[in-house]
């Protein structure tokens, strides 16, 4: 566990906390808040095939399935803001994860801190992160752990404990409807992992990534008019690849009862270092929604030598195709995808939700050879609505892709949250 670096700002935030007045230190007490989120987690992926490009390999030998069983908490801890021109504040981050089941070769869904040598997972793993925070008026600036969800770094929660960064960022909301943030990330603790470690690039057909310990970024979002948002973001992960990334949403009423909602993304992608990275990526989503039904249509283009790069170790890119399993970003790829949502609510069962997606990509190759894939994902959750139950939430999530020249695999997930507020 990996707290080195915020424990000067942490240890001097306190301490500025104590030596003024008791009476300033109201806000830092009373807007203080807190919960635990208890996430029971079981993953099981069937690789229907061996020795293909995406198959495991656990010692020398390709592996079958993944299965995983554990229980996490998520313990998170917020203070308010001294009072005066200058507030200050402390973030607590605690994750523990208890393993329930997982074989010496059937481990590694990313769900539980497992040996590289032999396979096995813990039978319990946790960590602490801290992040001190400085505010004056609607400018906030964080030194320590983050979990970011950004266009250009979104933090992996698709498992039992969620993936954190270390590093710092300003984020400032002073402008009526402008949200300006830069910063920069220096480590990455995995979601499987206890520990801090550099960052790598993931980009289909690239060369030359290095691990670095400098990601620097900065962007902004404007909501033009009530529904209407644009957003622009650089990036660059130093020694490997510089980014820019737009984008646009729009949501309006066609009429009184029909939605219409419009996304659309683009990356430009560029080498640094010794890397050959080139890519460009266009996609849009355009959606019609009727009385708790959603229906999407969406279509991404990818151009250049390489695919679009992203922080790799589990970091969900944040493109249009990224899906419950693969992202559909190989080098040159062309995909499209049709989602369908409906809410329960609408037939007088609240709580109760359905997505569906298929998403189909070709026009790349692998190992030489021109491919093609396809993905179909459907998750149906559900949350208590009263009772002792009450706001306890079922996911039950299942996953089909098929590649020609890459394994194909079956999965399924059983999800249940539960978060205490105090």
């Amino acid at each position: 566990m990996h707290v080195k670096m915020n424990k000067i700002f942490l240890v001097s935030t306190l301490a500025a906390a104590i030596a003024v007045p008791s009476l300033a230190q109201a806000a830092f007490v009373e807007d203080s808040e807190g919960s635990l989120s208890l996430r029971n987690f079981y993953m099981n992926r069937d690789y229907r095939d061996s020795g293909l490009p995406g198959a495991p390999v656990h010692k020398g030998k390709s592996q079958s399935k993944s299965e995983d069983w554990g229980q996490g908490f998520m313990l998170r801890l917020k203070s308010g803001y001294t009072e005066g021109t200058i507030g200050l504040g402390v973030e607590a981050l605690g994750l523990a994860g208890i393993k329930l089941d997982s074989g010496g070769g059937t481990g590694g869904t990313g769900t539980l801190v497992r040996s590289r040598h032999t396979g096995k997972s813990a039978d319990q793993h946790g960590f602490i992160g801290f992040t001190g925070k400085a505010k004056i008026s609607d400018t906030v600036l964080t030194v320590g752990t983050h979990e970011p969800v950004l266009p250009i770094a979104f933090r992996n929660d698709t498992r039992m404990l969620p993936q954190t960064f270390q590093g710092g960022q300003v984020q400032s909301k002073d402008i009526d409807n402008l949200t300006l943030t830069a910063g920069q990330f220096q480590k990455v603790r995995l979601r499987d992992s206890t520990n801090y470690e550099n960052m790598i690039m993931a980009a289909d057909g690239a060369t030359g990534g290095v691990t670095s310990n400098k990601f620097n970024y900065a962007g902004s979002s404007y909501q033009f008019i009530p529904g209407l948002t644009g957003t622009y973001f650089y990036a660059e992960l130093k020694d490997n690849y510089s980014q820019h990334h737009a984008n646009l949403q729009f949501l309006t009423d066609l009429t009184s009862v029909l939605k219409f909602k419009t996304d659309l993304r683009y990356f430009k992608s560029s080498d640094k270092g010794n890397t050959n990275v080139d890519s460009s990526l266009a996609s849009g989503m355009f959606s019609l929604g009727y009385a708790g039904h959603w229906l999407g249509l969406g279509y991404q283009d990818q151009s250049g030598k390489t695919g679009t790069p992203y922080l790799g170790g589990g970091t969900d890119p944040w493109t249009m195709n990224t899906s419950t399993y693969y992202p559909f970003l190989r080098a040159k790829e062309d995909s499209w995808q049709i989602r369908y949502d409906y809410n329960f609510a609408q037939i007088g069962v609240p709580g109760l939700n359905l997505m569906a997606r298929y998403v189909s990509g070709d026009n790349f190759k692998v190992a030489g050879q021109n491919a093609k894939e396809w993905e179909r994902d459907i998750d149906l959750g559900y949350t208590v609505q009263s009772g002792p139950l009450k706001d306890v939430s079922l996911l039950v999530r299942n996953v089909m892709y098929r590649g020609s020249h890459t394994t194909d695999i079956d999965e399924n997930r059983v999800i249940v949250n539960y978060t205490f507020k105090f």
